[in-house]
């Protein structure tokens, strides 16, 4: 396999109109850039728009949601710090400001682990756009008490009981590691993750609060979010422990078939991802020995087939010739 036929793979898709919107895309297989592509496109910061870009591997791009998967490795390293609760802890007895909650027993139920894997059983409606307020995370974010908006949700379900989609469980994740290592979690990734990965460049959008959007506000270059994977693929070397690396990205709750959810990271048959808004995807397969990074500008749209196209017709193909 060249990168030659990737290329080629990669401006066939483009000539057909079935990679819309993709502004970057850099492939490790068994340790050599097989693909890597910069493009060019009308960009935003969160719902900010940038105008056009174009891409270079020094240009900072929203990772969306894939921040939630990053949020999850610094609360692997906080854990073996003994800075954080272990997952099986209950939620509430860590934050003691909102014991008001922790006296209905259906939320003295709930566990880190329900925040990590997005089973908290509370009201959370994330399929409307993120320019609305009807849109939970939103409505987290205009809350005056965005940790107490979470908690207080109605409860729906027996926690444990079924996956959904929760930035919420983000926030409240990245608040436990503020809380037990009295670091801001954007200073905490600095220098326990990205600064020793060798990442110097890189944003974090906070709030009108001035707090880190911990579900969705990272903003990384396509090398520095392909680092992030290889760090993954690498067993965490010497910054993410590998024992939290194992059940973190394995699976824990189905969402589909064939598809789950871990300590905030998706995983399938032979896969773990991070999934962000407009495309931006994270692929990292132990089997295959491979891992991708996209980004692409297809936000807040229904359909967002771009950073697939890219894995299932452009990619994969070739590495499992």
């Amino acid at each position: 396999m060249s990168s030659e036929t990737l290329t080629g793979r990669l401006a066939r898709a483009a000539e057909q109109g079935r990679v819309p919107d993709l502004h970057a895309v850099i492939a490790v297989h068994r340790g050599q850039v097989i693909l890597e592509h910069y493009g060019e496109g009308e960009d935003h910061l969160l719902n900010e728009p940038l105008g056009h870009v174009r891409f270079t591997p020094d240009t900072l791009h929203d990772v969306r949601s894939v921040t939630k998967s990053i949020v999850s490795l610094l609360y692997g390293v906080a854990l073996a710090d003994g800075r954080v609760p272990e997952p099986h802890e209950p939620l509430l007895r860590h934050f003691p400001e909102y014991a008001d909650l922790a006296e209905d027993p259906r939320r003295s139920a709930l566990t880190v682990e329900h925040a990590l894997t997005m089973t908290l059983g509370l009201e959370w409606n994330e399929n409307v756009p993120y320019t609305s307020a009807a849109n939970s995370e939103i409505a987290m974010e205009m809350a005056q008490d965005r940790y107490r908006y979470i908690l207080e949700r109605p409860v729906a379900e027996e926690p444990g009981t079924r996956w959904t989609y929760c930035g919420g469980a983000s926030a409240l994740l990245a608040r436990l590691v503020e809380k037990g290592t009295g670091a801001k979690i954007e200073d905490y990734a600095r220098a326990r993750l990205l600064e020793p990965l060798g990442v110097t460049s890189f944003e974090w959008s906070a709030g009108d609060d001035g707090v880190a959007l911990a579900a969705s506000g990272l903003r990384l270059t396509a090398p520095a979010l392909l680092e992030v994977g290889r760090l993954v693929l690498d067993g965490g070397r010497d910054l993410v422990p590998a024992s939290w690396l194992e059940v973190a990205t394995r699976p824990h709750v189905r969402i589909d078939e064939g598809f789950h959810y871990g300590y905030q990271w998706y995983a399938g048959d032979g896969w773990t991802g991070g999934f962000g808004n407009g495309g931006q995807r994270l692929y990292v397969s132990s089997p295959l020995d491979l891992v991708v990074a996209v980004n692409a500008g297809q936000y807040n749209v229904p359909d967002q087939p771009t950073a697939q196209v890219v894995l299932d017709e452009v990619i994969l193909p070739a590495v499992r010739a």
